[in-house]
């Protein structure tokens, strides 16, 4: 069933994520900011309703949230925000812009959202809550966690596994095979050739820790 949509934020990623839905037609309600000053002010031509507290006043069976929180570094708030509404009972609407290209082999979990240009072969698995971001490539049978941001351009070679909380900087490349453990960051250009553990942050080319 097809509910109309809250926004959760207001800024830069929300913005894309508002010009997502609006060219695939989804009905959006507004967007919610922690400024209550801006309330009433528009993104994209979709008015800000208010701080977060608002959305208390729907039914959680009548609308469903998007997640517009993005991150730099390890996507915290994002995922605070999503766990915190699914505890009061809230659906989160998985996202993907039509000019993605995904094959029909492919399994996205609640909330995440594929933006423009991305493409995802057979096989790959995508966990909750987590960004596909523009351009990124995702080659066969990758299984992607949940609350993953993988920036734009970002390309994961065939059978890449990444653990749940990772941030890929834009333009990373991993290459096949590689396992990235859970809350690691890999930085902007980087060129990943060996497993990463949990908790760690890699630069560079090749990608080492730092």
């Amino acid at each position: 069933m097809i509910h109309p949509v809250i926004v959760v934020g207001a800024g830069g990623h929300a913005k894309v994520i508002i010009d997502m839905l609006l060219a695939s037609s989804v009905e959006i309600i507004g967007a919610t900011d922690s400024d209550l000053q801006k309330k009433g002010n528009r993104v994209l031509g979709i008015p800000i309703i208010g701080d977060d507290e608002v959305i208390l006043q729907y039914n959680q069976e009548k609308i469903f949230l998007v997640n517009g929180i993005g991150s730099i570094g390890l996507p915290v708030v994002r995922t605070q925000i999503f766990h915190h509404f699914k505890q009061l009972g809230y659906s989160f609407q998985t996202i993907i812009h039509p000019s993605a290209i995904l094959s029909l082999e492919v399994t996205v979990g609640e909330g995440s959202q594929i933006m423009a240009g991305a493409i995802i072969q057979p096989g790959c698995q995508i966990g909750a809550n987590s960004i596909i971001n523009t351009a990124a490539t995702v080659d066969h049978d990758c299984v992607i966690g949940s609350n993953v941001h993988l920036s734009p351009g970002t390309t994961l070679s065939g059978g890449v596994g990444i653990g749940d909380g990772v941030h890929i900087g834009t333009g990373a490349v991993i290459i096949q095979g590689i396992q990235i453990g859970k809350d690691s960051v890999v930085g902007a250009g980087a060129v990943v050739v060996k497993n990463v553990v949990e908790n760690t942050k890699v630069m560079g080319v090749p990608a080492r820790e730092v």
